[in-house]
C-alpha cells in the first residue's frame, strides 16, 4: 500500500522556482549586459580636430559616468530581486535534509565497506561506551528520546551486519525491517489541497490566470500596437503619411518632423530661456521662421511641444548659445532624429516619391554638421571654425580654401587640415548593370546594379586605376568575384578593410559614422525605381592595391518593355552636407530575338513550365505556353516506330 506525503518543507516547489526563475532571468540579463557594453565604445578614433575630440572626451564623461552611476529602473531592480530569490531558494535547497535517504549501516557506524565482523563488534563496543542511554545525560540540545532513538539506530545497524536474518532483509528490501511501504511523494504542501481552503486557493488562481495574466498580454499587446516597425508612435507615423506630398521640399520636411515630437517627447514643465532663445532666432531669421511656424501649426495654432521642439531644433541649426536645461533637452531631440527621419524616409519611399525621399536624406547631414536646411551653403562652412556665412565665390574647393588660410597665415588652419584629413569623401570605381548568366537585358529579367565604391580625402589626388591597365588575370579574378558577390544574398561585399572612425560632426551630441543611401531613380517621372539602400563601412583608397574598393548591389526586375530607359544613380551622405554623387545610367531592354540559338532555348526552358506540373496548369489555363509530358503509351508507340523505321533503312541499304 502506497503511503502518499506532502512537501511541507517546500523543496520540490524551490526546484520549480529556481528553474522558471534562471529561465527568464538569464536572457533578460544577458540583453541588459549587452546594452551596457555596446554604450562603452572606443571613442578615441575619428576626426581629430579640436572640436570633435573635445566632443567625444564629452561622449566618454557621459558614458563612464553612466557606468559609475547606472540608473535603477523597474527592469533592473526585478533582475536584482529575481536573482536574489534565485540565490535565496539555492541556500534552501542545498541545506535541506532528505527525507528519503538510503539505508547504510555502514555510514550510521562510521566504519568503512570492507571491515571485517571482528571490526565491526570491536567498533559497536566502542560505541556503546560512548551513545549507551545510561552512559550519556540529557541536556537542552539533546533530549532523552533523541539519546535513545540514536541508540536504536546504532544497534539496528550493528545486527544488520552480523544477524543473517536482519542482513538479508537489509541485502533484499534496503531495509533491516525488510520490505516497506511505497513512499508516493506531492510536490505540494498539504494545506493547497485540503477542503476548507479549496475557496482561497480557486481564488488565487483565478486573480492570477483571470486578471494577472490577461491584463500582462493586454499591456505587452497593446503598446506594441502603439508602435511601428520603425520604433515610432502610430500617431507620428500617421501625421507623417498625412502631412508629406510628392511636392515636398526641405521647409516641409522639417514642418512633418517638428509635429512628430507631440507625441516621441515629454518635455519638463518649465523652460528657462525658451522666449529669449526664440526672440533670437526670429531676428536671424525673420519672415522664414514665421514660415515654419504655420507648416507646424495644427489648426492654425503652434502648440507648446511642437513649438518648443522646433525652436531647439533651429538654435541647433543656427548654432545659438542654450543653457545647459535646454542643451539637455536639446541633445535628446536631436539623438531621436534619426530614427524620425529614417521612419519618414520609409513612408516616402514606399510611395516612390524621389524629391522628398532626397530631403529626408539631406535633412540627416545638415543636422550632423548644424546648418540650416535648404541654404546653399559652402563646404567650408562646417570645417571648425567656420559658420554658414562664407562666401562660396571666394574659394572654388577645399584644396584652394586651405591653401589660401596658410598663405594668410590663419590660425583656424590646422583644426581644418585636421578635419579635412577625416573627411568622408566617396568615388565610385565602376557601375553598372548585370544580369546573372546573361549578356544581355531582357524583358521582366532580373537585373543587379553593381556599384564599386572607395573614399578618398579632398586633400588627396584622385588616381584611379583604370580597368585598361590591369592584367588580363586580375580582370578574371575581379570579375569571379563580381559574379561570386552577384548570387550571394547579401547587399554588400564582404571585405577585411578597417571600417571608417567616427565622422566630423563637432555640433553632433552623440557619435556617428559616415554613411550613405544609394538611390536608383527617374528625375523626370520624380520617381524611385529601386528603394533606397543604406551602405557604410565603405573602405578607403589605396593606389597600391588591384581591388582597393567595396562592391554594393541594388536587385530589381526589369520593365516589361523593350527600348532605352535613363535613370539617375543618386549617392547622398548622411553626415557631411554637399557631399552627394548623381549619375546617369541607362539600361537597354533588348528583345528575347536578339540571343543567339542556345541562349533562347535556355530560356525557354525556363520560361515554360511542363503540362503535368501546377504551374503549366494554371499557365495553361491562361492561354500560355507549357512543355507538353508524353504518355508512357505514346512515348512506346514512338519508340517502336522509331525501331521500324531505322529497321527499313537498314534494309534499304542492304539491297
Amino acid at each position: 500500500m502506497a503511503n502518499y506525503h506532502y512537501d511541507e518543507a517546500g523543496n520540490m516547489a524551490a526546484y520549480f522556482l529556481i528553474s522558471v526563475l534562471v529561465i527568464i532571468l538569464l536572457p533578460i540579463t544577458l540583453s541588459s549586459l549587452s546594452s551596457v557594453s555596446s554604450n562603452s565604445t572606443d571613442v578615441d578614433s575619428g576626426c581629430q580636430c579640436t572640436p570633435c575630440v573635445q566632443r567625444r572626451a564629452d561622449v566618454r564623461r557621459r558614458q563612464r559616468g553612466s557606468l559609475l552611476r547606472p540608473k535603477f529602473t523597474r527592469k533592473s531592480l526585478l533582475i536584482i530581486v529575481g536573482w536574489v530569490a534565485v540565490a535565496f531558494l539555492s541556500y534552501k535547497v542545498a541545506h535541506a535534509e532528505l527525507e528519503n535517504k538510503v539505508y547504510n549501516p555502514f555510514e550510521i557506524l562510521g566504519i568503512s565497506t570492507g571491515a571485517t565482523e571482528k571490526e565491526i563488534k570491536s567498533h559497536f563496543k566502542k560505541l556503546s561506551r560512548v551513545y549507551h542511554p545510561d552512559k550519556v545525560k540529557a541536556s537542552i540540545n539533546e533530549t532523552v528520546e533523541d539519546i535513545a532513538n540514536r541508540f536504536v539506530d546504532i544497534t539496528k545497524a550493528y545486527k544488520s551486519l552480523t544477524d543473517e536474518t536482519i542482513r538479508r532483509n537489509w541485502e533484499l528490501y534496503g531495509h533491516p525491517d525488510g520490505r516497506q511501504e511505497v513512499s508516493m511523494g506531492i510536490a505540494l504542501p498539504k494545506w493547497i489541497i485540503e477542503g476548507k481552503n479549496n475557496i482561497w486557493v480557486l481564488g488565487v488562481y483565478g486573480i492570477l490566470f483571470g486578471g494577472a495574466l490577461p491584463t500582462l498580454v493586454g499591456r505587452w499587446w497593446f503598446g506594441h500596437r502603439q508602435k511601428t516597425k520603425d520604433g515610432i508612435n502610430a500617431k507620428t507615423a500617421a501625421a507623417f503619411f498625412k502631412a508629406l506630398t510628392e511636392s515636398s521640399g526641405m521647409k516641409e520636411v522639417v514642418g512633418v518632423l517638428g509635429k512628430a515630437y507631440r507625441w516621441e517627447t515629454t518635455w519638463a514643465e518649465k523652460a528657462t530661456g525658451l522666449q529669449d532663445l526664440e526672440k533670437e532666432i526670429n531676428e536671424k531669421m525673420g519672415d522664414q521662421w514665421r514660415e515654419v511656424k504655420e507648416l507646424v501649426a495644427t489648426g492654425g495654432k503652434c502648440e507648446g511641444t511642437e513649438e518648443r521642439a522646433l525652436v531647439l531644433l533651429y538654435a541647433h541649426f543656427l548654432r545659438l548659445d542654450i543653457n545647459d536645461a535646454l542643451k539637455q533637452e536639446q541633445a535628446k531631440l536631436l539623438l531621436q532624429a534619426p530614427m524620425l527621419l529614417n521612419a519618414l524616409l520609409t513612408i516616402s519611399a514606399a510611395r516612390s516619391w524621389l524629391s522628398p525621399t532626397l530631403m529626408v536624406m539631406r535633412l540627416h547631414a545638415y543636422m550632423m554638421q548644424a546648418l540650416l536646411p535648404g541654404k546653399s551653403v559652402p563646404p567650408q562652412a562646417q570645417l571648425p571654425g567656420f559658420d554658414g556665412n562664407i562666401d562660396a565665390s571666394e574659394v572654388r574647393d577645399l584644396t584652394s580654401f586651405i591653401s589660401r588660410l596658410e598663405g594668410e597665415g590663419d590660425i583656424r588652419v590646422s583644426d581644418a587640415r585636421k578635419a579635412l584629413e577625416g573627411w568622408s569623401r566617396l568615388d565610385v570605381v565602376d557601375m553598372s548593370f548585370k544580369v546573372i548568366g546573361e549578356r544581355l537585358v531582357t524583358p521582366s529579367s532580373i537585373v543587379f546594379l553593381l556599384v564599386k565604391l572607395h573614399l578618398r580625402q579632398p586633400l588627396q589626388a584622385e588616381a584611379p586605376l583604370s580597368v585598361s591597365e590591369k592584367l588580363p588575370k586580375a580582370i578574371r579574378e575581379d570579375k569571379e568575384k563580381d559574379e561570386k558577390f552577384l548570387n550571394s544574398r547579401k547587399d554588400a561585399e564582404e571585405t577585411d578593410e578597417v571600417a571608417p572612425a567616427w565622422a566630423h560632426a563637432p555640433h553632433w551630441p552623440g557619435l556617428r559614422k559616415p554613411g550613405w543611401w544609394l538611390v536608383l531613380a527617374d528625375d523626370k517621372s520624380n520617381r524611385i525605381v529601386v528603394p533606397p539602400l543604406k551602405i557604410s563601412d565603405v573602405p578607403a583608397s589605396s593606389p597600391g592595391k588591384e581591388r582597393d574598393y567595396r562592391c554594393y548591389k541594388l536587385q530589381f526586375q526589369a520593365p516589361p518593355n523593350v527600348g532605352l530607359f535613363t535613370w539617375k544613380v543618386y549617392l547622398v551622405s548622411d553626415t557631411l552636407v554637399g557631399e552627394e554623387l548623381c549619375r546617369d545610367m541607362t539600361l537597354k531592354i533588348d528583345d528575347v530575338s536578339a540571343l543567339n540559338a542556345e541562349e533562347q532555348t535556355a530560356e525557354d526552358e525556363i520560361s515554360d513550365p511542363e503540362e503535368d506540373s501546377l504551374a503549366g496548369q494554371m499557365a495553361a489555363m491562361r492561354g500560355g505556353a507549357v512543355k507538353r509530358t508524353l504518355a508512357p503509351e505514346d512515348s512506346e508507340e514512338e519508340s517502336s516506330t522509331d525501331e521500324e523505321e531505322e529497321g527499313g533503312n537498314d534494309s534499304s541499304d542492304s539491297e
